[in-house]
């Protein structure tokens, strides 16, 4: 926080930055941050007070080092990336969403026939490829890190083709005692926590079918109708 007084957040008047409830409750508060409780779609969220500068925020990332030959990092995403190549037509045309410094994924389905564009907030700011739309989009360990989950996701739903799915990898939260001794609060890049609850609002809003492939992998199919 380069040293500034952070201003304790309001515990009443707090809003979801997903489904825009008001009326959140107090979740969970280390040293560093407050968490609070969506009533209504379940996400965990820190409040906008203690979000890192976009400079602070890209040192972070710029510390990955994941690239297409780290075959660690190719594992870890193949979590995602067979299932999801399961549903796809062959010649698909993807969109990686938060591709990062590394681009891995794009690069996987590529190798097996499909097109993929990528977009990244800080690595490949491409605005006009979310004017586009396409049969499958991916976002893996990016949810956690959306200061608008709402408006981001939305978008990238808008993206979709019917027919198509998105796929999102994300660690998940389950209770409060778990949240306490959990890494995953402790990046301060990350300030939204999906749990299977609020996948389930969100298949719900966007009328979406919804499989939880793996632990931490989250599949929403777009109905043609």
């Amino acid at each position: 926080m380069n040293g500034k007084i952070v201003v304790k957040p309001d515990t009443i008047n707090q809003t979801c930055p997903l489904c825009k409830a008001a009326g959140a409750s107090n979740f969970y508060q280390d040293k560093r941050r407050d968490y609070f409780l969506c009533p209504t779609c379940k996400l965990v969220f820190v409040p906008a007070v203690y979000f890192l500068s976009a400079e602070d925020e890209k040192a972070r990332y710029d510390l990955h080092q994941n690239t297409p030959t780290d075959q660690g990092y190719r594992q870890f995403l193949s979590r995602l990336f067979l299932p999801m190549k399961e549903y796809l037509n062959p010649e698909s045309r993807g969109l990686d969403f938060g591709s990062g410094p590394g681009p891995t994924l794009s690069v996987m389905f590529e190798e097996i026939g499909h097109t993929v564009a990528i977009y990244d907030h800080f690595y490949a700011m491409k605005p006009s490829v979310l004017k586009q739309q396409y049969d499958f989009i991916t976002a893996t360990e990016v949810v956690e890190h959306l200061h608008n989950p709402r408006k981001e996701l939305d978008r990238l739903w808008a993206c979709l083709k019917p027919g198509g799915n998105l796929g999102i990898m994300t660690k998940l939260v389950h209770d409060c005692e778990a949240f306490a001794r959990w890494h995953y609060k402790d990046d301060p890049t990350h300030v939204c926590f999906f749990s299977c609850s609020t996948f389930e609002w969100l298949a719900t809003h966007w009328l979406a079918k919804l499989t939880f492939a793996d632990k931490d992998v989250i599949l929403f199919y777009k109905s043609r109708h």
